[in-house]
């Protein structure tokens, strides 16, 4: 199922986040550009748990690449519910799915392959078995 015919429920992490005035743009919705940071909201709840970080020590996530798909447009006031969930795991990166929802409606979805560096050699660096499993975790049965 493509991330556009799913629902949240689809997506083990899920999350949300209050809209401002601020994220609104001239035509009255809200700017394109948020649409990235509302994404940002569920990868950091998935990459940098307090307490339980995913990273090596010494180590941090950087976005390889993001693939961004409007679905349709997010209006102010209100909220935006956050969807996330792991596509891929490989030796140092991992893929993520993501969906935004206003209204229980689809407005975007993402495709977002991201690294774990070595914060000195600015190098990728292998994910260890605790990361790779509970990213596993994540990953909807039919991967």
């Amino acid at each position: 199922m493509s991330p556009a015919e799913s629902t949240l429920a689809d997506y083990p992490l899920r999350t949300y986040e209050k809209l401002r005035y601020a994220d609104t743009d001239r035509q009255g919705h809200v700017n394109n550009a948020v649409f990235s940071t509302l994404l940002e909201t569920g990868r950091v709840e998935l990459l940098y748990q307090p307490g339980a970080p995913l990273h090596a020590e010494g180590c941090a996530f950087v976005i390889a690449s993001l693939h961004l798909d409007f679905q349709g447009e997010i209006t102010w006031p209100g909220q935006v519910d956050i969807g996330t969930r792991v596509s891929s795991v490989g030796k140092s990166s991992l893929s993520l799915e993501q969906v935004l929802f206003q209204h229980d409606r689809c407005v975007a979805t993402a495709k977002t392959v991201i690294v774990q560096m070595d914060e000195t050699s600015r190098r990728a660096h292998p994910l260890n078995d605790g990361a790779r499993h509970r990213l596993t975790e994540l990953m909807p049965a039919a991967a």
